[in-house]
């Protein structure tokens, strides 16, 4: 195929084309995907998320992934991030919950604040705006989260080649765009659509994680399922989209839904947000943009029951 999006639909989500099925992410598959709310529910019923990242250069993106939780609908969203950008992240929003950590990089010893909430988690990101050499405290973070069943997002700097003996075969969403699947995978993902598909499948297969691949289409796999997912916008290339997404797929795991269907989900969710912010101000968006139009986005989906 000549041109990324030409392909041949075929419901019920099915893209056919010369070499295997892909699903495409619509309206319909989200809405299986999104769980009803109980009635009944009380705080921490709805998710819990929390996000360890942060550094003395990117204050910003840990809060874009946390705040995009809350948008995307759970209960609680924290934020462990070194303690000299601490206040500048609880000055952003009161709806934070912020752990400040004794060092700048993401250490075994300072993640040991983080074993406090641990328990009460649901959903992890881990990744956003970390400081390199950051790699003992990630995996300290991944090896005990794991340990108690949680399920985690890995972005930015958490993804390098030592973390994938970690995670392999466990209940992680890998987010990279093409550089960091180069960094990680240690090989091109490729230019065209079929090798992009191609690519993330083998590798999702060989490790058994999922893997959501951004692009202008983003491809996610689990190693046995293919999707592709064509929302959003030329105008999402500002910085922090990224970490608005690792948010969102963040809260889709936190309230029940496999890490298949979180990536697919949020992938899409993420960029009809972006299409939404677009839509006011043109090519001129920001990521609080994005995540100020989850809410619209996903309002559609919201089911109460019994």
């Amino acid at each position: 195929m000549e041109n990324d999006r030409q392909f041949i639909y075929s419901k019920p989500y099915k893209i056919i084309d010369v070499f295997m099925d892909v699903i495409e992410v619509d309206e319909e598959f989200v809405r299986r995907v999104i769980k009803p709310r109980k009635a009944s529910s009380h705080k921490g019923q709805n998710g819990v998320v929390l996000v360890v990242g942060g550094s003395w250069m990117y204050h910003g993106a840990p809060f874009l992934s946390a705040m995009a939780a809350l948008r995307s609908g759970v209960d609680l969203s924290y934020v462990a991030a070194p303690e000299k950008i601490a206040t500048a992240i609880r000055a952003l929003s009161p709806n934070i919950i912020v752990i400040p950590l004794t060092d700048l990089k993401l250490t075994r010893g300072a993640s040991r604040r983080i074993m406090k909430v641990l328990q009460t988690v649901d959903a992890l990101v881990i990744g956003p705006g970390l400081a390199q050499g950051s790699e003992k405290g990630i995996e300290y973070v991944v090896q005990e989260s794991l340990a108690l069943d949680k399920k985690i997002v890995l972005d930015a700097t958490a993804l390098y080649p030592g973390i994938l003996s970690r995670i392999k075969g466990r209940k992680v969403v890998v987010t990279p765009h093409a550089g960091e699947f180069k960094r990680m995978f240690g090989v091109e993902v490729g230019n065209t659509i079929e090798e992009r598909i191609k690519n993330v499948k083998e590798k999702a297969e060989e490790y058994n994680i999922t893997i959501l691949l951004k692009g202008m289409v983003d491809v996610i796999s689990n190693g046995e399922k293919i999707a592709v997912n064509k929302t959003g916008t030329p105008a999402m290339t500002t910085g922090g989209t990224g970490d608005v997404l690792t948010g969102i797929v963040a809260a889709l795991l936190a309230k029940g839904a496999d890490t298949f269907e979180a990536a697919t989900t949020g992938a899409w969710i993420n960029g009809k947000a972006g299409e939404e912010a677009a839509s006011i101000y043109g090519l001129h968006i920001v990521a609080t943009d994005v995540i100020d139009c989850i809410p619209k986005v996903m309002k559609k989906f919201d089911v109460v029951v019994e």
